[in-house]
């Protein structure tokens, strides 16, 4: 099976991020997807960058193809005025996290839609409760060969991504103890979770034949991996975090994503060849990060070496400087280390839990005001 990738000549940039709709009084979420898109697309200069996901209760906010880090935030502030400003109108709130506090996934409605009634009628009870929320991030790369190679390093960066974004750390009223329980509720469906490494685009051609000839997936699209080739868009497809609140976070973590995967690339084009870890490696990194978040202990390389997640994330975005500089975004990637210095989304929905003996409607309040007060100041 052939699948040409189609190669970005320039390092862009696109963002996608999903919303939770909620009821302005109750905070409980509401299934009102599509009275938004009736009320905000005729306003908005650029309806397709507003899309419908799996639940109604679900908005998904997209940028055009951006050169830079500011350009994409640009982007989404200008779409998010025209969303919010529909969102007012249904006494609505945009809620950015990886999960909702308090929810019952049992009264949250389908969006119509063939894939969609597909993907429920193969996952059954798992796929009608992702109540889940995230970010994806495309970069463009060059080169179809270089694709694999840079996709299987950045795994060893998952854990930062993962820890810095974490954002659900309440399920059913429930605290879980973890700072993410969608990364481990989302690798539940059939194609979700970590990607195999393969390092020959052969292999990937050879494994998507495979799943196709057997039933798992119809198109490639439905490989749900958090991080992909999105061979349309010529693109590397990082779905590693959780929902974000606000766009500040979402800026530094657009430009950490942005940086790792040009300068990986870039050390790939010079021959340097990438270094990767083991998959068990790989796979406990990804439950510490979610269980711990910022304050995991995580595996370096494949020597077993190990260290604070924040502090080689310090040394990380040091020797990502320089790239950073190239790509626009140096003040974004130094915003990055401000996310743990203030804690993570899971850390303020908890210190907000605590404050007000665990009234659940008080966090979703907090997230809530988050981005409005970004989008109104």
């Amino acid at each position: 099976m052939r699948i040409d990738f189609h190669g970005s000549a320039e390092p862009t940039l696109g963002v996608e991020w999903e919303f939770a709709l909620v009821d302005r009084r109750t905070r409980d979420l509401r299934n009102d997807a599509a009275h938004l898109f009736a009320r905000a697309k005729p306003r908005m200069p650029d309806p397709g960058k507003l899309h419908k996901e799996l639940l109604k209760n679900t908005v998904e906010v997209v940028t055009g193809v951006c050169p830079t880090v500011g350009d994409a935030m640009a982007d989404l502030r200008n779409t998010l005025q025209y969303v919010t400003a529909a969102a007012d109108d249904l006494d609505l709130d945009l809620y950015g996290a990886g999960t909702h506090p308090f929810a019952d996934w049992t009264g949250q409605q389908l969006t119509e839609g063939h894939r969609y009634e597909e993907l429920i009628n193969r996952t059954q009870w798992w796929g009608r409760q992702m109540l889940i929320w995230g970010v994806h991030v495309h970069v463009g790369l060059p080169e179809r060969d270089r694709v694999l190679p840079v996709l299987s390093a950045l795994l060893t960066y998952y854990p930062h991504l993962q820890a810095l974004s974490a954002s659900s750390p309440i399920w059913m009223g429930v605290d879980t103890g973890y700072a993410s329980n969608r990364a481990l509720m989302f690798q539940q469906l059939p194609t979700a979770g970590l990607p195999f490494q393969f390092q020959r685009w052969e292999e990937f051609e050879a494994f998507a034949h495979d799943q196709i000839t057997t039933g798992v997936i119809d198109e490639l699209s439905e490989i749900r991996w958090d991080l992909r080739p999105a061979v349309k868009h010529g693109t590397l497809e990082n779905r590693v975090c959780d929902g974000v609140s606000t766009l500040s976070d979402m800026a530094a973590l657009v430009a950490l994503m942005h940086c790792l995967v040009i300068w990986l690339d870039g050390r790939a084009a010079a021959g340097e060849e990438l270094p990767t870890m083991p998959p068990w490696h790989v796979q406990e990194n990804k439950w510490r990060a979610a269980r711990y978040g910022v304050d995991a202990i995580v595996i370096l390389d494949a020597k077993s070496n190990e260290r604070l997640v924040t502090d080689d994330l310090a040394d990380l975005v040091e020797q990502l400087q320089p790239t950073a500089e190239r790509l626009g975004c140096e003040a974004e990637l130094a915003s990055v280390l401000e996310i743990p210095a203030r804690g993570p989304s899971y850390v303020r929905q908890r210190a907000v839990a605590e404050r007000t003996g665990n009234d659940l409607v008080a966090v979703v309040d907090s997230v809530v005001t988050e981005l409005r007060e970004e989008l109104d100041g």
